[in-house]
């Protein structure tokens, strides 16, 4: 069997979760589970302030595309092509493009999973970054974003700052 890559598809915009929905109803109909595992519409959060009241809610990372983990080949093309709402893959011509490993990981779809040996409470120093060699006691663990949260002295007052796992260690 082939090996599933992630492509970008390009939709009517405002049309992304329509898209998603109906693509995942296809599957489901004509017993693709093995060839589409998975659709997304990559999301983020981003802070708002309406009425002087800061509000956090989830805008879509890149409007009118759709992200499609497949094996590709004339029948996925065929049906993810032909559902309503969808303008075409991401790519030149007729020929789809897949997303390499350097595009996804901003995305957070497909990261290396890095294993820790802290937890909250634990000290550890940054060996790396605009931190580096800064000491912090861990406040949180992100393991969705891979990062932990440190206070870090900064002009007298304690400051949370977000850092990856790649650039600290525990203090020993």
């Amino acid at each position: 069997m082939a090996e599933a890559n992630w492509y970008v598809v390009h939709t009517y915009s405002g049309y992304e979760n329509k898209v998603k929905a109906n693509i995942e109803k296809t599957i489901e109909n004509r017993n693709l589970q093995e060839e589409i595992l998975e659709v997304r519409v990559p999301l983020q959060d981003v802070m708002e302030m309406k009425n002087g009241v800061r509000k956090t809610v989830q805008k879509k990372m890149f409007p009118g595309y759709v992200l499609i983990n497949m094996v590709m080949n004339d029948d996925t093309w065929y049906v993810v092509r032909n559902t309503r709402g969808v303008t075409g893959f991401v790519g030149p011509g007729s020929k789809p493009v897949p997303l390499t490993e350097a595009e996804m990981k901003p995305l957070g779809i497909k990261v290396d999973n890095i294993t820790i040996d802290f937890s909250e409470g634990d000290t550890i120093v940054v060996v790396a970054g605009a931190w580096k060699n800064t000491v912090g006691v861990v406040q949180k663990i992100d393991f969705s974003k891979q990062s932990v949260t440190i206070n870090v002295d900064m002009f007298g007052r304690d400051t949370p700052v977000e850092i990856s796992f790649a650039e600290v260690r525990k203090f020993s």
